[in-house]
């Protein structure tokens, strides 16, 4: 995200209900401005988390597991033409979000080298690597931690972390089917109308 728009830094915001659908939902292009997919992994809490000083140690610790995951963003800005302040106003231009149904531990992944691809219409149309999200997935959540300690922000136990992606967002421009994949751990797929 921030290559491909711009930004300086990490943008975020909050996984609302509303943005949740279920994989192999079927999604209308037309409930959408200029969607964008991205693959993420996601880290489901088992104990509350927050900063200031949290560290890499604390992550795994409070993460009870992780999954493959999708981030449908989609901004309200005209053209994408955004900044920073545009994107967190945005709510981190999220759109809809999918989890997987993939769970594993910590301990059976290697979050720091995993690869992702994106297929539309069975062809690859982007592929990436886990140590695009700042180095390590888990570092990424550590840094999203520390940001959010000037609102004094604590997470719960249950609650869904979304790191980053690891590739660059492909448009989401017509209708067809999706095949997000993280290899040796898992895929995520969804169809568009």
């Amino acid at each position: 995200m921030q290559d491909a728009f711009g930004l300086d830094h990490p943008d975020y915001g909050f996984l609302l209900a509303s943005t949740s659908v279920y994989e192999g939902t079927t999604l209308n292009l037309k409930q959408y401005i200029k969607p964008f997919v991205e693959l993420e992994p996601a880290f489901i809490l088992r104990g509350p988390l927050r900063g200031p000083n949290c560290t890499v140690a604390d992550v795994i610790n409070a993460v009870d597991y992780a999954i493959p995951a999708i981030e449908i963003i989609d901004s309200r800005v005209k053209n994408w033409a955004i900044d920073l302040p545009d994107t967190l106003a945005d709510n981190g231009s999220t759109g809809s979000v999918i989890l997987g149904g993939t769970p594993r531990r910590l301990t059976d992944l290697t979050l720091r080298d995993t690869r992702g691809t994106l297929r539309f219409n069975d062809r690859e149309v982007m592929s990436g690597n886990t140590a695009n999200i700042l180095g390590n997935p888990l570092s990424a959540t550590a840094w999203l931690f520390n940001r959010l300690a000037a609102y004094d922000i604590e997470f719960k136990p249950g609650q869904v972390i979304f790191p980053g992606s690891c590739l660059q967002a492909v448009p989401m421009e017509e209708a067809g089917h999706w095949t997000c994949t993280f290899e040796g751990w898992g895929t995520v797929e969804f169809d568009v109308v």
